[in-house]
Order: structure tokens, then C-alpha cells, then sequence
């Protein structure tokens, strides 16, 4: 089985599980206790701590380990907030951030607060100038990750950590898919990351807060891990998440460059490979081990089932999820294709032989499923309105949708319009990709009787 996922959860890292085994050995003391074996946890959890701050380029007593990335995003965005609350109430996140960072917007305008949400272009990333328009006199904290766990594209942090240092906003960056590749640069202030994904163990995280930076924890605070992360402190788990960023960081430049040239090579040869596909993502600015791509006319589900039957872990973040049906957030901010979307993460190490074999089956996957959904072929059934053809899809999920739009354009003059009736969220944001990848015009949305009418123009 080949695992491609490496973006979700990075297989554990041999270094990491040789350290979690000795440290289970002699790391189970209480290291607030002075006694020989408190004491000999305490230097285990110091040392991990000193090699941890090494690796993100920042002091020791900055940095705590929590009981997650997620914990540590939380619990970083409330203290940030709580510390500045005389300044304001306001937050910027980027429209791209991961769910924890969401959540915790969410949860800061349902106590009152006021977020803004920094839109991202069609690559995946934010413009500078956005972020500095966001900036108020009662900013109290702005978010940005460094690089995007679905798409890979990398954000500029450091011209974003200058436009907010010079405002006086602290600047969280969540580090979580970045910090196996190498420190964060930028004047940042507040940094929170992931054991898992650098191949450590899960439930380890991160949160580094800058000296200098207002902060407030939440909730009750104990004495440990200076009252960010309440708790008795997992010691094992944190030794083997040092040991483990200390070890891929001495992999990293050789396997960047070779996981690069593995992902270029998908990026370039999947859309010959595959009709009516858009590889999505900067082609550039991005992680080494990332590439992403939808393809027209194909449930995402089904095709990951079809190349998990061949022996592929993917991950996708299409709409076509019988867990919500509704597009991935950061597809839809980008405006891109949803449907059949699938996420390639390479873990380090990935035989080139695995990503040429992968290159084989995809092709067949995605025909099968296109044919099951019988895409497209004879004219689906539809009425002539005065002024357009009409596609009934109410009750239909995506693909659908797209398909039944693309089995009757054929037969639409130049000029003339199909209006694709439809109840599912997905084909707000699929009928205009699909517009953008044929080059016809988009030219709406309007309301009708149990759904959504969008209509499209040909062009061409």
C-alpha cells in the first residue's frame, strides 16, 4: 500500500519511535518533582524543549508543548485575544486558515468579537495589501498559516508579520505544514505546529509566544508548562516529537528537492493523462511534498475508494463528501474545481517507482467512475424555455449537476444559455469552475423553485 497522505498525519518517523520507547522507560517520573527519577524527567523535557526551540528559531522558555496542534491553536488565538482585549476585539484570519483557527473565529464572534476573513486568490494565497487593509485601531490579533494543508500553497508570512508589526498587531502563524521544511521566517509573534505532521507522535504540539507579546491564558492554569497547557506533560511523547523534527530537518534539503521533482512530475503529466482536469495550487511557492488536482464529472468519494482498491491512501478535499456535501473551504475561496478533488502529500522517503505506478492506475480509476456516472454522453433530458435550455438537477448531487450541464451544451448555439436548476451547495462554486476551464461565460445565479438556477452562456 502506498500512503499518500502524508499531509494529514506523517507516518511515525524511526527516530521518533526509538526515542518514545527509551523515553517511556525513563520519562514517566513526574519532572516537577525533585527526587533522582523527577529530576531525570525534567531534563528529558528540558532538552526537548531546547531542541524543539532550536528547530523553530526561537528561546526555550517561549516555547510549550500541548496535548495537540489543535489545543495549541485555541488556546494561542484566546490568550492573544484575552491579552489585548483593551486593545479591541478584532481578528483577521485568512479565508484558507485550517478548521482549528476557524473554529476559533467562530467561537470569538459568538462572545462578541469581530472577525475579518482575508480573501486569497486563485492560486491559494493572500495579498499582502489585503491583510493591511484588514488592520484597525481595535485589531487585537491576525492569523495566517504558513502554508496551506490542502492545496500546499506557501503564504508571504514575512511581509505579513512586517505590515502587522508595524500596525502593532501580533501575528499567529500555524506552522503545522510547514515546520519539518525549515523555521518560519518573518517577525512573527505567536507560532503553533503539530508533532504528527513531521512524524512524530500524535496528541504532541506546539505553541511558541514571543517575549513581549500581551497573552492571557484561558480556562484554569496550573504550574506547568508556565500556565499555557494545564496538565500533566507527556513526556515520551514530546522526547520522540523533538527527536523526530530534529531528524527531518536533517533529511530536509535533500528531500525537498527530490519530493519536488516527484510532484512536478504529477503536476505536469496528470492532465495529459487525464481529460478535463485543473491541478490546483501555486505552482511555485509551495510545499515540496503537496500537488492537488479535480477532475470534472467524478465523485471524489468514489475515486478515492477506486485508488484505494488499487492501493493508494489519498485524501481529497472535494464536495462530494457523503460526510457534509457541501465544498471544502478552501476550494471555494480559491474558486476553483471541487468535485473529484484529490490531495497527493508524499511522505519522506516515497519511492519514485510508487508515484510512476500511481501515474498508471489514475487514469483507469477516473474513467471507471466517470462511466458509472455515465459522463457525459447521450443529452440528458431537458425542457426549452423561451430564452434558454433548462437542466433539471434539483435532488442530484454533485457531479451530477456539472455533468448533465456538459451532456447538453453541445447542442446550445452560440450565444444561447442553459439554466442548471439545482439544490446542492457544491454547484455554486462547480458550475463557474467549470465555466473558467471550458472559457464560457458565467453569468449568474437566480433564485428558483427548490434550489438555484445558474446560468451559463456559450461563448465558443
Amino acid at each position: 500500500m502506498a500512503y499518500f497522505d502524508a499531509a494529514s498525519s506523517a507516518p511515525l518517523h524511526p527516530v521518533a519511535r526509538q526515542a518514545l520507547l527509551a523515553a517511556l522507560d525513563e520519562g514517566w517520573a513526574d519532572p516537577a518533582r525533585l527526587h533522582r527519577e523527577g529530576r531525570r524527567a525534567r531534563l528529558l523535557l528540558d532538552a526537548s524543549r531546547e531542541a524543539a526551540a532550536e528547530a523553530v528559531g526561537c528561546r526555550a522558555d517561549e516555547l510549550t508543548f500541548t496535548s495537540s496542534g489543535t489545543r495549541a491553536v485555541h488556546s494561542g488565538i484566546a490568550g492573544a485575544l484575552a491579552g489585548r482585549r483593551r486593545v479591541g476585539r478584532h481578528l483577521i484570519v485568512s479565508e484558507v486558515e485550517h478548521s482549528s483557527v476557524l473554529h476559533s473565529a467562530e467561537a470569538h464572534e459568538a462572545d462578541g468579537g469581530s472577525v475579518t476573513r482575508v480573501p486569497v486568490d486563485r492560486q491559494g494565497r493572500v495579498a499582502v495589501g489585503s491583510y493591511e487593509a484588514a488592520l484597525r485601531e481595535d485589531t487585537a490579533l491576525a492569523c495566517l498559516q504558513s502554508a496551506n494543508h490542502e492545496v500546499g500553497t506557501e503564504q508571504p508570512v514575512a511581509e505579513v508579520a512586517s505590515v502587522c508589526r508595524a500596525a502593532g498587531v501580533p501575528l499567529l502563524v500555524d506552522a503545522a505544514q510547514s515546520l519539518a521544511w525549515g523555521p518560519v521566517g518573518g517577525d512573527w509573534s505567536l507560532l503553533t505546529a503539530s508533532a504528527h505532521k513531521w512524524g512524530g507522535p500524535s496528541g504532541t504540539g506546539l505553541l511558541v509566544v514571543r517575549k513581549g507579546v500581551r497573552f492571557a491564558p484561558r480556562g484554569p492554569v496550573d504550574e506547568r508548562e508556565s500556565g499555557r497547557a494545564a496538565g500533566f506533560e507527556n513526556i515520551p511523547a514530546i522526547v520522540a516529537a523533538a527527536a523526530a523534527l530534529r531528524a527531518v530537518r536533517a533529511e530536509a534539503a535533500e528531500e525537498a528537492v527530490r519530493l519536488r521533482e516527484l510532484t512536478e512530475r504529477i503536476r505536469a503529466r496528470v492532465p495529459r493523462l487525464v481529460p478535463d482536469v485543473e491541478v490546483v495550487g501555486d505552482p511555485v511557492r509551495r510545499l515540496p511534498g503537496v500537488v492537488t488536482f479535480s477532475c470534472l464529472y467524478v465523485d471524489g468519494e468514489t475515486l478515492l475508494h477506486e485508488l484505494d482498491r488499487e492501493g493508494f491512501s489519498v485524501s481529497s478535499g472535494s464536495s462530494c463528501t457523503s460526510s457534509t456535501l457541501t465544498p471544502s473551504h478552501v476550494l471555494n475561496a480559491m474558486g476553483v474545481l471541487s468535485e473529484g478533488n484529490v490531495r497527493v502529500s508524499l511522505p519522506s522517503g516515497t519511492p519514485e517507482e510508487e508515484v510512476e505506478r500511481f501515474l498508471a492506475v489514475l487514469p483507469g480509476a477516473v474513467a471507471g467512475v466517470r462511466e458509472k456516472l455515465g459522463a457525459p454522453a447521450a443529452a440528458a433530458p431537458a425542457a426549452v424555455r423561451e430564452d434558454a435550455l433548462v437542466v433539471d438537477a434539483l435532488g442530484r448531487r454533485c457531479p451530477i449537476p456539472v455533468i448533465e450541464l456538459a451532456k447538453v451544451f453541445g447542442d446550445v448555439p452560440v450565444g444561447g444559455t442553459v439554466r442548471v436548476l439545482s439544490d446542492d451547495e457544491a454547484a455554486r462554486l462547480d458550475i463557474p469552475a467549470w465555466c473558467e476551464m471550458r472559457g464560457q461565460e458565467y453569468v449568474g445565479e437566480e433564485p428558483a423553485d427548490g434550489g438555484s438556477a445558474y446560468v451559463v452562456r456559450r461563448v465558443s
